[in-house]
């Protein structure tokens, strides 16, 4: 009898050291040269086929290789684990590693964001990813760090242009009482307020019923966006406006990376970087490749009075300077 006490006291007590072993956040066990293995988790709001989701991919593979096979990284696409609230919440916590975050969510609460949300700033996407290497930039990522998370670098989803049911806008005139779909942030809703549209705050998994069912009349949004999510089936015309630019920041969170060692979080930020790199290259290839499929689907045209948004960008620049960060990114970047 006794001997069978020991024997489930035994199981019980294995019992309970699994049970430990799958709480939550990252998993770790030591390899056989004694480091530690992590099998991280990464989220984003994006479809498999969008330029975030194959950054994502390219992060694990330099994250497994530097790290001889230690690093591993699942990926959950298409907001799996909830939206970016939600994300950020479980960063906060511990229970998931990695975010890439759009700059539009992150100005709720960082305000600094709000200078990527400035109207206008950039002609072309090449030219909003060498604003990511400006020290303005690199100063937003500093800030996201009061938030419990830590910011890791940029991944872009490109530049917005504008996509609307029916005929396609030639001025800002033409957005009077038109509804407008946005991801959010302070200073996107305060342009598309003043342009006289009515801007309609949701998520990316909204959109598509949304535009079917006339819930809003156009979306600001991105090329490879637009395409991924299929936005096209149910539009008719594409302009292309560049009016703001839209990035996403690769985020940590700051409880799982205070944890790893310095050898470890190097080996993250080198693989961050590496992958953001390759990132941007990918991004500029999706961007316009994605644009030519759409020309076969949607009338897309120019914006042809671009100059009718100029005094509306400027009051914008000039209300949102008061904020010293924003006013040293956009002295940065306006041309």
């Amino acid at each position: 009898m006794k001997k069978t006490r020991k024997i489930l006291s035994l199981v019980v007590v294995m019992f309970l050291i699994i049970l430990a072993g799958c709480g939550g956040g990252s998993s770790t066990t030591s390899n056989e040269s004694g480091g530690q293995t992590y099998n991280f988790k990464l989220t984003h709001i994006t479809q498999e086929s969008h330029a975030w989701h194959l950054f994502a991919e390219k992060f694990g593979e330099e994250l497994n290789q530097r790290s001889d096979g230690r690093m591993n990284l699942e990926i959950f696409p298409a907001a799996q684990l909830g939206p970016e609230k939600d994300m950020v919440q479980q960063l906060e916590t511990g229970s998931l590693e990695f975010a890439i975050l759009t700059g539009q969510y992150l100005a709720t609460r960082v305000p600094a964001f709000d200078a990527w949300n400035m109207p206008f700033l950039f002609e072309t996407l090449e030219d909003s990813l060498k604003a990511t290497e400006t020290e303005p930039a690199q100063k937003m990522l500093d800030e996201i760090s009061n938030q419990g998370i830590k910011g890791l670098g940029y991944m872009f989803a490109g530049n917005h242009h504008l996509l609307l049911k029916g005929e396609p806008i030639k001025s800002m005139e033409d957005l009077k009482g038109k509804k407008v779909r946005i991801a959010g942030g302070k200073a996107v809703i305060d342009f598309w307020t003043k342009t006289g549209a009515s801007p309609v705050a949701m998520g990316l998994n909204e959109v598509y019923q949304a535009l079917q069912t006339g819930v809003v009349e156009g979306v600001s949004v991105d090329p490879s966006g637009l395409y991924t999510e299929k936005f096209q089936e149910v539009s008719d015309s594409y302009v292309l406006t560049n009016q703001m630019a839209f990035p996403g920041a690769v985020v940590m969170s700051s409880t799982v990376y205070e944890q790893l060692s310095p050898e470890d979080q190097q080996i993250v930020e080198e693989a961050v970087a590496a992958a953001e790199e390759w990132g941007k290259k990918e991004l500029l290839r999706l961007d316009k490749e994605n644009l030519e499929l759409l020309r076969n689907e949607l009338e897309v045209v120019e914006l042809e009075d671009r100059g009718s948004f100029d005094k509306l960008r400027n009051e914008i620049y000039e209300e949102y300077s008061s904020d010293p960060l924003i006013k040293e990114f956009i002295e940065e970047n306006k041309k």
